[in-house]
């Protein structure tokens, strides 16, 4: 009897969050730092090329053009429902790779480390939600017409 309640809770929550605007705004929510990164790099493009250059990544104007691409790129693919699980995974591999390089805080001390362990499980936990949207869209079907 006491799991009633909780299947009633569920079938609420399933009928609140279903809605289109729901995961169109989910998804949004999930690329907004890719795209303001990508439209803020592509806006300041020497910024995004000194970027490059503070984490030792070379050909850095090469590198810079190609993180612009990606950002704004795969983040429209998530949302426009075009390639999504493609999009999605390259923004988790992305996102783990620039969360190694940027947030290394086995390699740091005090405060510094406290900080960037945190960054580093939140993109871990972020990487994991991309996974989480390919995997729904290559396991639970794709509605092209829907986000």
């Amino acid at each position: 009897m006491a799991e009633r309640p909780l299947h009633r809770l569920d079938e609420w929550a399933g009928r609140l969050l279903s809605p289109t605007p729901v995961r169109a705004l989910a998804l949004l929510a999930l690329t907004s730092a890719y795209l303001q990164g990508g439209l803020t790099k592509a806006m300041d493009f020497a910024g995004a090329v000194a970027e490059m250059e503070h984490f030792g990544l070379t050909p850095a104007t090469p590198l810079a053009a190609a993180v612009i691409v990606l950002e704004i790129g795969a983040s429209a693919m998530v949302l426009a429902g075009i390639g999504r699980w493609l999009g999605a995974l390259a923004l988790a591999a992305f996102t783990l790779a620039a969360t190694l390089l940027a947030n290394s805080f086995w390699t740091m001390a005090g405060p510094e480390r406290f900080a960037a362990a945190n960054a580093f499980f939140e993109h871990l936990g972020l990487a994991g939600a991309f996974v989480l949207v390919a995997w729904h869209d290559l396991t639970l079907g794709r509605d092209r017409r829907t986000p």
